[in-house]
């Protein structure tokens, strides 16, 4: 059995191990190593690290996926599965290689969070529910016939980096499991309902932008959606930009009498007013600093008590 597994960074890299162990996987396909930190030394990604370490001596790295090198490459592997976690849009030329058929493993539930950033998406939404989904490639992104799923509850206050790493075990189970079924042939493709599709878009900055005049959930699902990576941010009265990685939503009296985006320190604690309640601050990233608990910054803190986030 000729399996061939594309992916990129950590969160493919179990699936790949899975698949691996059980099969073993006969060619990876990565990104070109590229450069990183202030040496700009050259470094590999996660998924060629893993493989290299598997013992796997064939790793393709093209800069395009049309190049017609890396195209007849692949056809002289004869894949009969091609399996693909967290990695590019696969041209047809390319999925319709594979004998038994091509699958993507998708961070999410589909057809809800179609696009880039399901993860983030689903934290930022306020979801209760995720998952991942196993499905055929086709020639529209994200919307093949589904070959199962996994799905795990959200808790209240997770972010986006919690349920990355609950959601990649999962994926890596039901990788191995799609194989099983390909390589049975014991598939029942299930299509999408594409009225129940939702979209998850690329992150920009603006997107990390935080809005104070949400409610004080929403401002706390944006920030935890987006943490840790990108960063939710803000603009602090000097000019500087101000991450917040973790907040809690504030009840009772501390609930009241900020307006949004208006913040006060007291008692070693940071709350910042949201246009219906008010968050605290719990975890943050001053400009040019690392990540910290907010407690550890306030101890040093020399700014004004009370002002405003713009």
């Amino acid at each position: 059995m000729n399996i061939i597994f594309m992916g990129t960074p950590d969160f493919a890299v179990a699936s790949l191990r899975a698949i691996h162990e059980k099969f073993p996987v006969r060619a990876v396909v990565t990104v070109p190593d590229k450069p990183k930190g202030r040496g700009l030394e050259v470094h590999p990604s996660a998924v060629k690290k893993a493989a290299m370490e598997l013992g796997i001596t064939t790793i393709l790295q093209p800069e395009s996926l049309k190049e017609l090198t890396f195209q007849e490459e692949l056809r002289e592997l004869q894949p009969d599965i091609i399996a693909v976690v967290a990695f590019r849009i696969l041209p047809r030329e390319v999925y319709t290689a594979a004998r038994l058929g091509a699958f993507n493993i998708h961070g999410s539930l589909l057809p809800k969070y179609r696009g880039a950033a399901p993860i983030n998406w689903a934290i930022m939404n306020g979801e209760t529910e995720s998952g991942v989904t196993s499905f055929l490639l086709a020639d529209s992104v994200d919307t093949g016939a589904m070959l199962g799923r996994r799905t795990i509850p959200i808790p209240d206050g997770m972010t986006a980096g919690e349920l990355h790493d609950a959601l990649m075990p999962r994926g890596a189970e039901l990788a191995l499991e799609t194989c099983q079924m390909l390589a049975s042939g014991n598939t029942q493709p299930l299509p999408q309902n594409d009225g129940e599709a939702t979209k998850a878009p690329k992150i920009f900055r603006e997107t990390c932008h935080i809005d104070w005049n949400k409610s004080a959930r929403d401002v706390r699902n944006q920030i935890h959606g987006l943490s840790p990576y990108p960063g939710a941010w803000t603009m602090m009265p000097d000019g500087k930009t101000l991450k917040i990685m973790r907040c809690s939503v504030m009840e009772g009296a501390l609930a009241q009498g900020l307006a949004a985006g208006e913040y006060q320190v007291v008692g070693g604690e940071w709350l910042v007013g949201c246009a219906n309640g008010t968050v605290m601050l719990t975890e943050i990233q001053p400009e040019g600093k690392r990540v910290m608990a907010t407690s550890d910054f306030l101890r040093g803190f020399r700014g004004e008590s009370h002002g405003a986030f713009a």
